[in-house]
This record gives C-alpha cells, sequence and structure tokens, in this order.
C-alpha cells in the first residue's frame, strides 16, 4: 500500500508505441519502453557475415572520418581559401567605385568654380577652374588610353592568329 502522504512519482507516459525505442536508443533490459513488461524482439541479422574489427580500429567513426573527401576547394572558394569573386560582385564594386568618384568630383567642382583666364595658340577665353582641369585630364586619359587600347587589339589578334588550333 502507498502512503496518502507521500507524493506519487510522476508517470512517464510516451507517444512512442510499445516495443519500439527510439532511434539511436537501445531498449532497456529486454523490456518495451515504457515500462512495459513485453519484451523487445531482437534486432534483425545483418546479411552476410560481420568482420571481425580491426586491433588499430575499434572506436566508432567520427563524423569528419565518414565524410567524402573533397579534393578540391569547397564551393564558392578559391584554390587559396578566399570567397570567389562573380560578375555581380565585380559589377558592385565598380558601382561603388563610380559614386565615390561622382562625389568626389562633384566637391570639386564646388571648390574650383572661379573664373580663370586661359590662352592657347593666340586663342584665349575665361573658364571654370574645375571645367578646366576636368577637360585637361580627360584630354590625357584619352592620349594614354587609345594607344593601349590598339596595342591590345593587336596583341588579342596575334594570338588567335598565332595559338594552338581549335579541332
Amino acid at each position: 500500500m502507498t502512503d496518502p502522504n507521500q507524493p506519487h512519482p510522476p508517470q512517464r507516459t510516451s507517444p512512442i508505441p510499445e516495443g519500439i525505442a527510439p532511434p539511436g536508443l537501445p531498449p532497456t533490459e529486454g523490456t518495451g519502453f515504457a515500462g512495459s513488461a513485453a519484451p523487445v524482439p531482437p534486432a534483425p541479422a545483418a546479411a552476410g557475415p560481420v568482420p571481425p574489427a580491426s586491433p588499430e580500429r575499434t572506436a566508432p567513426a567520427t563524423a569528419e572520418e565518414t565524410a567524402p573527401v573533397r579534393t578540391g576547394p569547397a564551393p564558392g572558394f578559391d584554390a587559396r581559401g578566399r570567397v570567389r569573386g562573380t560578375k555581380v560582385s565585380g559589377l558592385w564594386v565598380g558601382l561603388i567605385g563610380t559614386a565615390l568618384f561622382l562625389i568626389l568630383l562633384v566637391i570639386f567642382i564646388a571648390q574650383n568654380s572661379g573664373k580663370v583666364s586661359l590662352h592657347f595658340f593666340g586663342w584665349h577665353g575665361q573658364f571654370s577652374l574645375a571645367l578646366t582641369i576636368l577637360i585637361s585630364a580627360v584630354i590625357g586619359l584619352l592620349l594614354v588610353a587609345i594607344p593601349g587600347t590598339v596595342r591590345i587589339v593587336q596583341l588579342r589578334r596575334a594570338l588567335r592568329r598565332n595559338g594552338p588550333r581549335a579541332g
């Protein structure tokens, strides 16, 4: 008989039917789950003979040992372990750089809006200092970019003409 003054131990209830152990947990002492008296049936035998455990390997395999061996870098990374750049990321960096350049250009124009006199081969006039410097910079850029572009095109044509033949 139980003492009415003593609290009752909590009853364990489980949504798992009797006789079935949860995955990864062995049944306890040959009885069903949740304290039932029905014995648990033994696990089915493996098909074929079980090889004996090797002396150097007695512990179960870890996740690192059972994972497939990767020969190259992980997806999204280059061979040096850095995140691989994409066309979109390059475009994004270019847009940010262009926006910063335009902000600096607006500041430059605002701070150099005074008029200056220009004299060039008998021609003279008054222009904004900022406009004069920007036009000079664009002309200098073109003097470098046009011959460089022509040389790159020449080298690409020579490579196509003298490179390995496909097919």
